[in-house]
């Protein structure tokens, strides 16, 4: 059975030359094209392919944002991303958006057709350089996790600051907000540490590694 693949890229030059490359082998069949991200999205959920191969870069919906849309939408597809990007950030976020391969334009037809294979049999696969630093983040230290993710952005800027031993005044001045309203922040996030007071809330941060070691004003 053929494997059923849309391509999805901005440049009719790609896109026609990819499509007429990958009609040529056997085994796959290009049951259809997009030149923007909507477009891909929406082949994803007509065409039902078994691979959309993605560029990064698209009109109207980055090929991460389709990527998304295509996971939830059309979740039988897999997406294989074929890019000129090779940068870490582009690469994680696919990754995190979805993605089950990622390719560097200037792969060979071998390594493009592997690559559509495998993540259609629900692989994921990256390009020799991007598999090297995919592997090096997942054997790296793990990313410290947010001991207080209950806090919004504000209330953790509070809390660092009470554990630096700043009064709500100097809060205030730091923050650019009035004492009445750093302390209406500071009750708040009392509540939702379930903590007494500031003093409490303060060692809580410490403890964290919040703050410093200093007197609490």
């Amino acid at each position: 059975m053929s494997v059923r693949v849309v391509i999805a890229d901005d440049h009719p030059v790609v896109r026609d030359g990819l499509s007429a490359l990958l009609s040529s082998v056997p085994g796959i069949e290009v049951v259809g094209t997009a030149a923007t991200g909507r477009e891909a999205v929406r082949a994803a959920v007509l065409d039902r392919p078994d691979v959309l191969v993605l560029d990064i870069q698209m009109p109207d919906l980055d090929g991460v944002g389709a990527t998304r849309e295509i996971v939830r939408a059309a979740p039988s597809v897999a997406v294989l991303m074929l890019t000129m990007f090779d940068d870490d950030d582009s690469v994680f976020a696919a990754m995190r958006a979805g993605a089950l391969g990622y390719l560097l334009k200037g792969a060979s037809q071998g390594e493009i057709v592997r690559a559509i294979h495998a993540v259609a049999a629900g692989e994921a696969i990256f390009g020799p350089g991007i598999a090297r630093r995919v592997l090096g983040q997942l054997s790296g230290p793990a990313a410290p996790t947010d001991p207080f993710p209950e806090l919004t952005p504000r209330e953790r800027q509070v809390l660092e600051l009470l554990a630096e031993g700043l009064s709500s005044a100097a809060i205030g001045a730091r923050l650019g907000l009035v004492a009445k309203t750093v302390n209406n922040h500071a009750s708040v996030v009392f509540a939702k540490l379930r903590v007494a007071g500031r003093a409490e809330a303060v060692t809580r941060a410490r403890r964290a590694g919040l703050g410093a070691d200093r007197t609490v004003e």
